[in-house]
């Protein structure tokens, strides 16, 4: 399923880590209702990414330098599996 990946930083790293607490909202890229918001990290994410994703490295070393230095970043069209989406909750009907 393509969907828009969207984040947004709700704390600091903690000490020793270079995870970021983030709040990723999903939304279906089709314009579809059901969107979802899921409380992750940032390692988190991008772990999944690179697992679950096509996505070229250097989209994704954008993406993170983005959700660093702004604190939210945004992907637009990402193709996600199923299995993928309902690991983090989000359910297809």
């Amino acid at each position: 399923m393509r969907v828009n990946l969207i984040t947004r930083a709700f704390g600091h790293s903690q000490s020793g880590t270079d995870a970021i607490p983030i709040s990723l909202t999903v939304r279906p890229a089709c314009g579809l209702p059901g969107e979802y918001e899921y409380r992750t990290d940032s390692a988190a994410l991008l772990l999944m990414l690179r697992e679950q994703t096509e996505l070229p490295a250097t989209v994704l070393q954008r993406f993170e330098e983005k959700l660093r230095a702004f604190h939210s970043a945004r992907l637009l069209g990402v193709d996600l599996s199923d299995i993928a989406l309902e690991r983090i909750g989000y359910f297809i009907d």
